[in-house]
């Protein structure tokens, strides 16, 4: 069986689809929490695991998905980081007002456990791989984000973009062309 976009899982939700709901929650759950392991300062992960706030993140946005207007496909993906750093900003709102100073950078990572985009540029390098992503055409930031801060593969990323995973395959490496030409620079 092939698998559903999520385009086709927000239709089917809107539509009252339960199973489509679950679905879509059990595709994103690992994926943001990939992404988000380690954004939340060390001061604050005792008392809000950065768990919880992915879940948090994904159910309020199942909850009000009618909010969610896909512009293309990869939009999805976008919109729960967004919601995913506003709760990470709301909590640690929360946190200086209990008195625990602490401050977002929405670049940093566990000290143990980097993302796949550090392994690929090195931490010296992420100032330079975040201009290089901005230079390029939004399609192509969509699918690097997906492949290399996701953490997502070719295939998966297929699914998404309504592509084959070669013509992902391909996008993604001419996209990531263009960016070490423009660090290079």
């Amino acid at each position: 069986m092939i698998a559903e976009s999520t385009e086709e899982l927000v239709r089917r939700i809107r539509e009252g689809d339960g199973s489509a709901r679950q679905r879509l929650y059990d595709r994103y759950l690992p994926l943001l929490q990939r992404w988000a392991h380690g954004r939340l300062p060390h001061a604050a992960r005792d008392i809000n695991d950065t768990d919880d706030l992915v879940q948090v993140t994904l159910l309020r946005t199942l909850r009000n998905l009618s909010e969610f207007e896909a512009s293309q496909s990869g939009g999805f993906l976008a919109y729960l980081r967004q919601i995913l750093l506003n709760e990470v900003r709301a909590e640690l709102r929360k946190q200086r007002r209990h008195g625990i100073k602490a401050e977002l950078d929405e670049n940093a990572h566990a000290d143990d456990g980097d993302s796949v985009v550090a392994h690929v540029v090195g931490h010296e390098r992420l100032e330079a791989y975040e201009r290089a992503l901005a230079t390029l055409e939004r399609r192509q930031q969509e699918l690097v984000v997906m492949r290399l801060e996701f953490g997502m593969s070719y295939q998966e990323i297929a699914i998404e973009t309504a592509n084959t995973a070669d013509a992902v395959r391909m996008a993604v490496a001419r996209a990531l062309k263009v960016m070490t030409q423009t660090i290079a620079a």
